[in-house]
């Protein structure tokens, strides 16, 4: 859960929120053909997740917050032949803008990591 104070009082916004937004926003960049487990929990949670329920969007999405500053890890798999600097560098001003206009809050880094080619 992240916590943040604002003129009008506290807002708490949880990190499955988060883990949502930052997936679908990388999912829709160019090049990037899914999103890869991170941990041994997300492996966990997708090898349990029925197939026919909703996309797993928070799958390979890690968001670590302090003093209202996020980071942002982001495990990856792209598409073979395609320029993986061009992709990564998408993907972070597309996470980062988004972030930043839903929640006000200011992301200071977004890691990605390409864990596959397909």
């Amino acid at each position: 859960m992240i916590k943040f104070e604002n003129p009008n009082g506290y807002i708490e916004v949880t990190n499955n929120y988060f883990s949502n937004l930052v997936g679908r926003a990388a999912q829709s960049c160019f090049g990037v053909t899914g999103m890869v487990n991170s941990n041994p929990y997300q492996s966990i949670k997708s090898a349990i997740m029925n197939k026919g329920a909703k996309e797993n969007l928070d799958q390979g999405v890690v968001v670590k917050s302090v003093d209202d500053v996020l980071t942002i890890d982001l495990h990856i798999s792209v598409s073979y032949g395609v320029n993986i600097n061009a992709i990564v560098e998408s993907i972070v001003n597309k996470v980062r803008y988004t972030v930043e206009e839903a929640t006000d809050l200011k992301v200071s880094k977004v890691n990605v990591y390409i864990d596959a080619l397909n």
